[in-house]
């Protein structure tokens, strides 16, 4: 199943090259450049994720997200210039789910997109299964085996794990980790990251004090070693 995105921004060539690099990467888009035409849209469809400027020709998008949360629970990306620490407090404070400042890079936008979309919808079933060693891990079914055994993880277990998938042999930072699995801006202590790859390696690694696949990468974070 194809997600839909709106992207509510009155910058019509910015809206037309991210619209382009998210239908490439399969999803739908649609696009508004102002409040009016995004509140029509809403009326008639669902859609998956918004991706919301706040600077819009007739609102702010702030006072958009506030009126759609009366309503809906739909994932909000703010998207805009207005890069302080006060905007982009109040941007979450008021039901936006991830804040990134413009300029940003299509790759990071698409990394926001996909880790919102993960943390919402968990993953879509077009995702592959990633295999190391004697583990298979199923994204699309949110399933783990071990030497063909089903291995049992929690919500938080399992997509810690499938966002390591996603990155094989790539050292992932902590502020990184906890970021794109439990949400950017989110309050949760680093110890919070430490204590779920212990749970990780103690499932699947043979010899969980001497890591083969998910390491430890010293004053930067961890890193899952698939190619052994």
């Amino acid at each position: 199943m194809k997600r839909d995105i709106l992207i509510i921004d009155d910058d019509e060539d910015l809206s037309m090259i991210i619209s382009d690099m998210l239908t490439d990467q399969g999803y739908l888009v649609t696009l508004a450049g102002d409040s009016e035409t995004a509140f029509g849209l809403l009326s008639e469809r669902k859609f998956d994720l918004i991706l919301l400027d706040i600077n819009l020709p007739d609102a702010i998008g702030f006072d958009v997200c506030k009126e759609l949360r009366r309503v809906s629970e739909v994932p909000v990306i703010f998207a805009s210039a207005r890069t302080s620490e006060t905007d982009r407090i109040i941007g979450l404070d008021i039901g936006g789910d991830d804040y990134i400042p413009k300029p940003f890079s299509m790759k990071e936008l698409l990394s926001r997109i996909k880790a919102l979309m993960r943390r919402t919808y968990g993953f879509s079933e077009n995702d592959k299964t990633v295999k190391f060693g004697g583990i298979s891990v199923d994204i699309g079914s949110r399933t783990v085996t071990k030497d063909g055994h089903e291995v049992n993880l929690s919500l938080r277990e399992f997509d810690l794990l499938a966002y390591l998938c996603e990155h094989p042999n790539t050292a992932l930072s902590k502020d990184k980790l906890l970021s794109e699995v439990w949400g950017a801006f989110s309050e949760v202590a680093p110890t919070t990251l430490a204590v779920h790859i212990r749970w990780l390696r103690e499932k699947l690694e043979d010899d969980p004090a001497d890591p083969k696949y998910i390491k430890t990468v010293y004053k930067i974070g961890y890193i899952l070693e698939t190619e052994i």
